[in-house]
């Protein structure tokens, strides 16, 4: 059994986000063999269908047979529901994301946007084993659609959960808010402290997004934090083959 991993993991993988990841993924490349999950949106924020846009297509078929790992995000990443009507949801929305796309649906809307998401896969023959909610925001009719359909697991920042149960492994990741510069200095002094507690944990994860790449700062700092946890020994995996070690 694999002692003590590392998982790379890119959120928000699109067409319309390659621009900020594509010298991000040459770095890794460069260091050696590093699979990578990547979270792929079907139609990010409304703005075109991956069906539109052949070459990426292919770019994601050399990354499966690469090793990579591609999970579902979402389908929209957007918050296209009714305005919020508690100061809850209004934080929740409009605070903490806009991008909160399965965190009022129904079980009968995420059923069915899901059920779309798992067709795309289909479409492309791409292997499916895991989903993640945009800002890992999940209503309950999500998690009752996500037990009706052949998905392997989900998660939320700190755990993995098998599907279709929700059976909890802990699996703690390290993400930051990029969107200003205060927050980009208070992401890397947390991240900074839970690398340091999270030294024996078995896994680490490295959630990265678009915006963290268009700040030096920021890219550097995931590329230097993924350096040293490959230097301190751990194994880089994919999320599904990491969790298949678990028992």
């Amino acid at each position: 059994m694999v002692k003590r991993s590392v998982v790379l993991v890119l959120h928000d993988v699109a067409p319309q986000t390659w621009s900020d990841y594509r010298p991000f993924v040459e770095a890794v490349d460069a260091l050696g063999d590093i699979p990578i999950t990547w979270l792929v949106v079907p139609d990010f924020h409304h703005r075109g269908t991956l069906a539109d846009h052949a070459e990426f297509r292919r770019l994601l078929d050399r990354r499966v047979a690469k090793g990579d790992e591609l999970a579902l995000h979402g389908y929209f990443h957007s918050d296209d529901q009714p305005p919020p009507r508690t100061p809850k949801d209004w934080f929740m929305r409009r605070i903490y994301t806009h991008e909160g796309e399965f965190y009022q649906l129904s079980e009968a809307q995420a059923l069915q946007r899901l059920s779309d998401g798992i067709e795309v896969f289909r479409r492309n023959d791409w292997p499916l084993h895991g989903f993640v909610a945009p800002a890992w925001l999940m209503s309950q009719g999500t998690k009752d659609a996500l037990r009706q359909l052949p998905l392997s697991y989900t998660s939320d920042p700190q755990q993995l959960y098998r599907l279709p149960d929700f059976t909890r492994v802990g699996a703690p990741g390290l993400v930051w808010s990029a969107r200003s510069a205060w927050r980009r200095s208070l992401s890397k002094h947390l991240s900074d402290q839970r690398q340091r507690r999270w030294r024996s944990a078995p896994v680490i994860r490295l959630g990265v997004h678009p915006v963290d790449l268009r700040h030096e700062g920021a890219r550097r700092y995931w590329l230097d934090t993924l350096q040293h946890l490959l230097q301190t020994g751990r194994t880089p995996l994919t999320k599904v083959d990491w969790l298949a070690t678990q028992p």
